[in-house]
């Protein structure tokens, strides 16, 4: 199946370095354990640590720590004849070559702490096994102004670097492998803010609003496990679920606001990240916390508490949020969990009188089974498709 116009089956070298000139890319994954051996040991100093792409999970959702700044997330369809399994299988030894730096596809630019994630929307997913997670479909929700063609999709390739440059290489040289069984949809480059130290080691970027972001999340081990990652069926055991939503924000209106009125709509100091019940910017807000005269701390419709996890009955979701500046400025929001109820419902919650949503229209939206690890004796997608 062609791909379509305004993005052809196979991209030449030559279209890639124009794009890489032209790219304010960005957003996206993390790293801090690194590949062993091969051309990453003699990285100069200052280089990335590499991120191993083999492995029970797949690079870049907790690998590495904390996530590249930049991002570009690639959405396409599979053709109706085409074969899920070896296409993946073939994406998948690709993604170690050009982890590894041996694809010549990468015209000779070093990988660093390159990630490729790998995930299979709900028809996919439906034909292997209809009562599979990732087998839903992401229902529609308020405040959308979704095209056909960026609602849903049959693949995501998540690519996330420190140097942008990579981005539209990586993203060319992956289509290139996948030829015409794969017609693109659309894409989003982004980037992540700088990262502000909470305490403990942990550290989370600032949002196109000026607000930290991300801070509450499964960040250990038992909560990653518990909320996180997919323990079975054995199919999928190892990955998780990936929610994308790209929005437009108004940054106008919410700029016009006073400080005090931007705090009033997230529930947390703009400057420190703590809630305004109190405590320090990695707690948890107080939802319960009142004034003397009786009124609460956090807001009734500040979205910390229509969010909160223990409010909407949910786990918790990691969560990620990437700056955009086109097609509108806006973000790019990921979140990561083991049940889709965790972003629907939320969402839901959200929808009833969450203040932020009126600053917010999303214009793309899809839900995907993001593949567990694999390995050189357990191809990409072998578990599911094989």
């Amino acid at each position: 199946m062609p791909r379509a116009d305004h993005h052809p089956s196979r991209r030449t070298f030559l279209d890639v370095t124009g794009a890489m000139m032209a790219a304010g890319l960005a957003a996206g994954c993390t790293s801090d354990s690194a590949r062993p051996g091969g051309a990453a040991a003699a990285a100069p100093a200052g280089t990335p640590v590499p991120v191993p792409a083999t492995g029970r999970h797949q690079a870049g959702i907790t690998l590495p720590q904390p996530a590249q700044p930049n991002l570009l997330a690639v959405v396409a369809d599979l053709g109706a004849s085409v074969a899920p399994g070896p296409l993946l299988a073939e994406l998948g030894q690709a993604v170690r070559a050009l982890t590894a730096g041996t694809d010549p596809r990468l015209l000779g630019l070093p990988p660093g702490d390159l990630t490729v994630t790998v995930g299979v929307g709900p028809r996919l997913v439906r034909a292997a096994g209809a009562s599979l997670p990732g087998a839903a479909d992401l229902p529609r929700f308020s405040r959308e102004r979704i095209a056909p063609h960026a609602r849903g999709g049959d693949l995501l390739i998540q690519i996330c670097a420190g140097d942008a440059l990579l981005l539209p290489v990586v993203a060319a040289a992956l289509l290139d492998q996948a030829g015409d069984r794969i017609r693109e949809r659309w894409r989003q480059s982004a980037r992540r803010g700088a990262n502000v130290p909470l305490g403990d080691g942990r550290t989370a970027p600032r949002n196109p609003l000026g607000f930290i972001d991300g801070i509450v999340g499964p960040h250990t081990t038992a909560e990653q496990q518990r909320d996180l990652w997919l323990t079975g069926p054995p199919a999928v055991a190892g990955g998780t679920l990936a929610v994308l939503r790209r929005m437009e924000l108004d940054l106008p209106r919410f700029a016009a606001l006073s400080v005090a009125e931007q705090e009033a709509v997230f529930g947390r100091r703009r400057a420190s990240g703590v809630p305004l019940s109190g405590g320090s910017a990695a707690d948890g807000p107080e939802l319960g916390a009142k004034t003397p005269d009786g009124r609460y701390l956090v807001p009734a419709d500040a979205h910390v508490r229509r969010a909160h996890a223990t409010a909407v009955g949910v786990g918790l979701m990691l969560r990620r949020s990437y700056a955009t500046d086109q097609p509108a400025p806006g973000l790019l929001f990921i979140s990561f969990q083991n049940d889709l109820r965790t972003f629907t419902a939320t969402l839901t919650n959200m929808d009833n009188s969450d203040a932020l949503l009126s600053f917010t229209t999303a214009t793309a939206g899809a839900t995907f089974l993001i593949l567990p690890g694999f390995d050189r004796r357990h191809p990409l997608g072998s578990a599911l498709f094989g």
